[in-house]
C-alpha cells in the first residue's frame, strides 16, 4: 500500500486496539500533527498521546473507507 501524503491538521481513522482486551478492535479518530519531538516530522495525536506516522500504519482519511475496511477484515 502506497503511504498518502498527509499535513498537519488532517483527520483520519484508524483501528485501534483496546490496550487491555486485544480481541477490541475500534475505528478512532486521530489528528494528524508535528511531532512536538521531532519538528520536522509529522505523528498522530489519539488519546492524548503523539504516535511516529509511519508506512506500517493503516490509515484512511475518511470514516467510510475504515468502516467498509474494518468489516472486510474483522466480520
Amino acid at each position: 500500500m502506497k503511504q498518502q501524503q498527509y499535513s498537519a491538521g488532517d483527520i483520519v481513522y484508524i483501528f485501534y486496539r483496546h490496550p487491555y482486551v486485544q480481541e477490541v478492535v475500534n475505528i478512532q479518530e486521530a489528528a494528524v500533527v508535528n511531532n512536538p519531538d521531532y519538528p520536522k516530522e509529522l505523528a498522530l495525536f489519539l488519546f492524548e498521546t503523539y504516535y511516529p506516522l509511519t508506512n506500517d500504519m493503516l490509515i484512511f482519511t475518511s470514516e467510510m473507507d475504515a468502516e467498509q475496511a474494518y468489516h472486510q477484515y474483522f466480520h
